[in-house]
């Protein structure tokens, strides 16, 4: 009868730590052009940090220096804000956008669950359809939201610097 319980305290112990882990919400694949690996649907940063093959997202945000003066004015405000941000894990924009974006996100000590991030295929899209309802056509495309409307976006490229440029989004 010992044994029994034994067993039947293990499965319901592995039964809770299933139903406690975190349902991956993106797919992956290959790039058919570049053979990179894409990221398809809803993740986090720290799911693109943990891909040991995303090298590009660790280097590109470890030797950023975002400017101080905006971070100072960024730190102070951009709380206030939500972001989604539409990206390619195989796309050359998104590995030079998207990992200052991080830097500048760390820096500001902005929270993580204020991001929403999508990952596109070529075809930009996400699996959900959630790229028409931001008629995302570009990538990376970072929204920032002030409460449910678009104060702006950035797409594909920064006019001066993506912090910057966040800034003169929202008026500061």
């Amino acid at each position: 009868m010992t044994g029994m319980k034994a067993i039947i305290t293990a499965i319901l112990l592995l039964a809770g730590m299933q139903t406690m882990a975190q349902t991956k919400n993106y797919d992956t694949l290959r790039d058919a052009e570049n053979g990179q690996l894409v990221y398809k649907g809803s993740f986090t940063m720290s799911d693109l940090n943990a891909e040991r093959s995303f090298e590009w997202m660790r280097t590109g945000a470890a030797e950023y220096t975002p400017d101080a003066k905006d971070m100072e004015v960024l730190t102070a405000h951009l709380g206030q804000y939500k972001l989604i941000i539409f990206m390619g894990t195989w796309c050359d924009d998104s590995h030079n956008l998207v990992p200052k974006l991080c830097k500048i996100l760390n820096v500001a000590n902005y929270p993580a669950t204020n991001v929403t991030l999508y990952g596109v295929d070529r075809e930009k899209t996400t699996g959900s359809k959630i790229e028409k309802t931001y008629n995302v056509t570009l990538v990376p495309t970072i929204i920032i939201m002030d409460g449910d409307k678009e104060k702006g976006r950035i797409t594909e490229t920064v006019d001066k610097s993506v912090e910057a440029d966040m800034r003169k989004i929202m008026g500061l």
